[in-house]
């Protein structure tokens, strides 16, 4: 089914500058991208040789925060399909995925939470074929998660430069999606600030949690006030 190409680079080890970390507790948790996973696929399988479908895609559970912001939790199932050359043979591979959405609108709610799933449920699936989506990533032996003692990080606050300290006071489940997209959320003298990587190409799902774009310091903010 898969030439000797395709098998080599499926063992290949996981390229350490694709992998991306996330803090959940006191656990540095290691994942890919969405889009990068997308990327392999295109690349090892080769475009119109592999597909997927969504097999179901339901609402889990609805609520309101304390901000009175909608939280809507899904859960997708994802099948992929790999084909070979002459799309003669394929090889099918199936998961489960878990997304929420946090926005003041159902349907802002309603989007962020279903592409969450989706994306949640096609790695999920990708993953049994290999490193290179990621599977070697379960692999506690390679620590890729690691434990580690709760610290104290710092950052800018937008226009005043002062340093701040990440804040244990800050709901975890409100900015749970943000969390699963590698981000944190820390508090500075009135001010909530969003920190991680490629912070601008996720501005959807920060705005949607209620942030402000500041041009100056090139930072995701929101005054407490609202936040409370």
């Amino acid at each position: 089914m898969f030439t000797q190409e395709q098998i080599k680079s499926l063992s290949q080890e996981l390229d350490p500058n694709r992998i991306k970390t996330r803090e959940k507790g006191n656990l540095n948790l290691s994942y890919l991208e969405g889009f990068d996973i997308i990327e392999s696929a295109n690349a090892i399988f080769g475009y119109g040789h592999w597909d997927y479908a969504i097999s179901k895609l339901e609402v889990v559970s609805e609520e309101l925060n304390s901000n009175q912001n909608h939280i809507i939790c899904y859960k997708a199932i994802v099948q992929v399909l790999v084909h070979n050359k002459d799309h003669t043979q394929d090889v099918s591979r199936e998961d489960v995925g878990f997304g929420s959405g946090i926005a003041k609108t159902l349907a802002d709610a309603h989007e962020s939470g279903a592409k969450e799933a989706v994306t949640d449920a096609l790695k999920r699936a990708l993953r049994s074929f290999g490193n290179q989506f990621g599977n070697s990533l379960y692999d506690k032996t390679k620590n890729h998660q690691t434990q580690q003692q709760p610290q104290q990080q710092k950052i800018r606050q937008p226009a005043n430069n002062k340093t701040v300290q990440k804040s244990s006071s800050i709901d975890q489940y409100e900015y749970a999606s943000l969390y699963r997209l590698g981000l944190e959320v820390i508090e500075n003298n009135g001010y909530l600030i969003v920190t991680g990587d490629d912070i601008f190409s996720k501005k959807d799902s920060i705005k949607a949690c209620g942030f402000h774009w500041d041009s100056k310091s090139k930072s995701w903010y929101k005054p407490i006030q609202q936040a409370a």
